[in-house]
């Protein structure tokens, strides 16, 4: 495939013009209102006042006015530096990523890509042809992970891993080989807290998703995964271990050598960019030929007196796994989204009766995806068929009325309009902190932002909204130069390419 076919989509956060920018933001930002008298609000009937008041009150406080998404894009900024002065100098981690050459196009050869992050595993195997093919081939397998594999001990799950490896590694074609006396190389996208201390090495902090296997813990986990290969016969070099973020930035560079930095707006959120090595008091190691390095923010610890939040919002934290932690995450992540709408129609349901008596099942909490959410959101029939059907199939509320599905359409238009904008500003940033979020002495730099997760991809009101609001922030000479990338399988094709770029074989080359 080649390089352009594989950018799967690009959103020039560019071509409109000035006042189609502002038309941009002004529809991202308007509330889906008819006539008060139309919706019924204006009855004297209780329910619906109430109902009418808690919408706007919910739209007051999740306002996001271009000056207040400047003053959170400030806060970021400053967050930003602390946490690259100093470890634990900021909520934003800023952590060094030991990523410090990017792909450039020009790799070749035979690398695979080790994508453990659930009760899933993903095994790759990719060809490069350098800057006229780009990438020639790429084959994967998924591999399930028997349960007692999640608690068992270390020497267990990763010769289990090491195992489907080799599995893997026996199928390669008389077209994939490699150069004679070489070493197989491969990426490691592990999606657990590790503290990295190297390309290729990184400590387990902790499990999560369900894995809990003591005697790993505290480990090297590159160095686990190298011993059960050596165990079961495989010769293969670990050559980077990364996150999905950072295997992002690597798939967005090896398409645009602009691009700056990789966003990940899905179930969860993150981003990484490129900084300048002497911008980073932190860093003791050598100077890298580059001058550069990845760094992984972390953004969604982010906290700012001026997110804009609401009692929802608290009473989510408040009922979360991790309370006081994530807070940008949990307002702009699909994890959070559809959770915020059901908290806020169950308080509308007990304050306003809009169900009349309150529906059982909207008290579970998160039984209300994002995705369902989404398709309340994009509804356009008349009568909000979608709408009505999901309340009912979802959350066993039957036979509402139009008045009431519009005002579930309003709350998630509501709930998305702010997550898509505080994740513009977020965006905006960075662009900030490198620098681009200005004209230097006229000159137009070309700034690409490569974007991954569900979040982005599918749920398109939210999409348009992120480029309209970046638009807006930037203004129309730099948007005309911001470019944003829908760049799939970061932590696949990712971590193979960062493999490629770290590989030892490099200077022989």
């Amino acid at each position: 495939m080649g390089k352009k076919a594989a950018i799967v989509a690009c959103a020039t956060v560019a071509a409109a013009a000035a006042a189609g920018a502002a038309a941009a933001a002004a529809r991202c930002t308007r509330r889906r209102r008819t006539g008060a008298a139309e919706e019924g609000w204006s009855e004297s009937d209780g329910k619906w006042e109430r109902a009418a008041e808690m919408v706007k009150e919910l739209e007051e406080k999740c306002g996001t006015p271009v000056w207040k998404l400047r003053q959170v894009a400030e806060a970021m900024v400053v967050e930003m530096h602390a946490g690259l002065a100093s470890d634990g100098g900021s909520k934003l981690k800023m952590l060094i990523s030991y990523v410090d050459s990017l792909p450039t196009g020009d790799e070749k050869g035979l690398y695979y890509a080790l994508d453990l992050g659930g009760t899933n595993f993903r095994i790759l195997r990719v060809h490069l042809g350098g800057k006229e093919k780009g990438i020639i081939k790429r084959e994967y397998e998924e591999v399930s992970i028997p349960p007692h594999l999640m608690t068992g001990s270390s020497n267990e799950l990763f010769d289990f891993i090491a195992m489907a490896l080799a599995k893997f590694v026996a199928t390669e074609g008389e077209d994939s080989h490699l150069y004679p006396g070489r070493q197989r190389e491969l990426g490691f996208t592990f999606s657990f807290p590790v503290r990295q201390s190297s390309i290729a090495s990184g400590t387990l902090i902790k499990w999560t998703k369900g894995f809990s296997i003591e005697d790993a813990v505290g480990e090297d986990v590159v160095s686990e995964l190298s011993k059960a290969m050596e165990r079961v016969g495989l010769d293969m070099r670990v050559a980077a271990l990364v996150n999905d973020t950072i295997g992002t930035m690597a798939g967005g560079r090896y398409n645009d050598p602009d691009v700056v930095a990789a966003v990940i707006l899905g179930t969860g959120t993150n981003a990484a960019y490129v900084e300048q090595i002497h911008a980073i008091p932190k860093w003791h190691g050598p100077l890298p030929k580059s001058g550069e390095m990845v760094i992984n923010t972390e953004w969604g610890n982010f906290q700012s007196p001026h997110l804009p939040l609401t009692e929802y919002d608290k009473t989510l934290d408040d009922e979360s796994l991790n309370p006081g932690e994530q807070a940008y995450e949990k307002l702009i992540s699909g994890m959070y989204l559809g959770e915020i709408v059901r908290i806020a129609l169950l308080r509308m349901a007990e304050e306003s009766a809009l169900f009349g008596d309150i529906p059982l099942k909207l008290k579970i909490p998160f039984i209300l995806r994002t995705p369902d959410m989404s398709a309340m959101h994009h509804d356009t029939s008349p009568d909000l068929t979608v709408v009505g059907k999901k309340l009912s199939d979802v959350l066993e509320i039957s036979d509402t009325s139009l008045r009431t599905r519009k005002v579930v359409v309003d709350l998630c238009n509501i709930v998305a309009t702010r997550a898509a904008r505080l994740a513009a500003a977020g965006i905006f940033g960075i662009l900030k902190k490198l620098g681009r979020d200005t004209l230097r002495d006229g000159e137009k730099q070309r700034s690409v932002i490569a974007l991954d997760g569900g979040l982005f991809e599918h749920y398109a009101k939210f999409r348009n909204c992120v480029e309209a609001t970046l638009r807006e922030l930037l203004g129309p000479e730099v948007a005309e130069n911001t470019v944003i990338v829908l760049s799939n399988d970061g932590s696949g094709i990712g971590a193979a390419l960062l493999a490629a770029s770290h590989s030892q074989y490099l200077e022989t080359e």
